[in-house]
């Protein structure tokens, strides 16, 4: 039996699914990912939970208060989640949802080239990071000479993205 998986690897075909956030507030939450980001909310539980997700899926994220009712965010200096991070279809999808979040007041912490990606980066209002990103075309990645990917950080030009949405009427992949 011929195995895709080497040296002791997970399978390539592995995917994460979805990711539960615990939060302080449901409402103030879902503000924010409903109300911002634009994912449909797809089933609640009173005020401890709410599952959403883009399109028909089941759920991407789940929020719920369980444990963390009224609560704050860890210090600083404590392990836990660094950020999620929620991959859009094409640059046009990511330029929306940065008009989204100027449009709502929301402060960016970031935003890069990584020359396979362009990301933007922010907090939910229980100061989660978040980035939205977009990955570019696999045969546009900047490659080594040895043909290993060639990461790297640059600044991310939000005029340049924002002007993507002017470019998106007409287009076949939105």
């Amino acid at each position: 039996m011929k195995s895709d998986v080497k040296n002791n690897e997970i399978h390539p075909g592995v995917r994460i699914g979805h990711i539960h956030l615990k939060v302080a507030n449901i409402e103030r939450s879902l503000a924010f990912y409903s109300g911002v980001l634009g994912f449909g909310v797809k089933q609640r539980i009173g005020n401890s939970a709410a599952f959403i997700a883009a399109g028909d899926y089941h759920h991407h994220i789940g929020l719920n208060t369980w444990e963390s009712a009224g609560g704050s965010p860890p210090p600083a200096g404590t392990t836990g989640l660094y950020h999620i991070a929620i991959r859009y279809p094409t640059r046009a999808s990511l330029a929306d949802a940065l008009q989204r979040l100027i449009a709502a007041n929301i402060r960016l912490d970031g935003a890069s080239d990584h020359g396979v990606s362009e990301a933007l980066y922010l907090h939910d209002p229980d100061q989660n990071g978040v980035e939205l990103y977009w990955d570019r075309p696999e045969s546009m990645w900047p490659r080594n000479d040895d043909g290993s990917v060639d990461m790297f950080t640059a600044r991310l030009d939000l005029h340049d993205l924002l002007d993507e949405l002017a470019n998106k009427s007409g287009s076949a992949d939105e």
